[in-house]
């Protein structure tokens, strides 16, 4: 199986979401699965068109094994009740799998300063800096559709001729 992780704020702005919505399109095309968090904003709009090929993680999915994964790299995990770290805790599934073992190939997300890596993430990054976080250290590849050459380059893979 082919994994990606689609994630990103529940406030992207309308164009993002419906480009989030056809590139999980696309890449439902290619048998590629998407996992996410099921969260309003950029998680449904990926769902959106990812059909039937998904693995969509909540809150409550998140165990002991996944929490501490997620607390390895939030900022400030010590001030997280418990449902916050639940919520950063599915981040681990999104990126790894249910088993915590088998990381997407990519990451493709929207955030507000365009985060790509756990070197560059700042509170405006949100709660999506822990799946970047997470990625980063998993050798997984994230592609910020806030940078322009991110958003031009996966533009051009799914409409070449646009």
């Amino acid at each position: 199986m082919k994994f990606y992780t689609g994630v990103g704020s529940r406030k992207a702005p309308l164009n993002i979401l419906g480009l989030m919505t056809k590139i999980a399109i696309f890449l439902n095309k290619q048998g590629w699965v998407l996992r996410s968090g099921g969260a309003d904003g950029s998680d449904l709009a990926f769902e959106k068109g990812a059909g039937n090929l998904k693995e969509i993680y909540y809150a409550n999915d998140a165990n002991k094994a996944a929490m501490e994964i997620a607390g390895l790299y939030h900022p400030a995990w010590h001030q997280c009740g418990e449902y916050a770290r639940k919520l950063h805790g599915r981040n681990a599934f999104q990126v790894l799998g249910a088993n915590l073992d088998t990381p997407s190939r990519f990451l493709v997300c929207w955030t507000l300063d365009g985060c790509r890596s756990h070197q560059q993430r700042t509170i405006k990054t949100g709660g999506t800096g822990t799946a970047i976080s997470i990625a980063s250290n998993h050798n997984v590849k994230v592609f910020n559709l806030a940078n322009n050459v991110d958003r031009e380059r996966i533009e051009f893979v799914i409409n070449p001729f646009k």
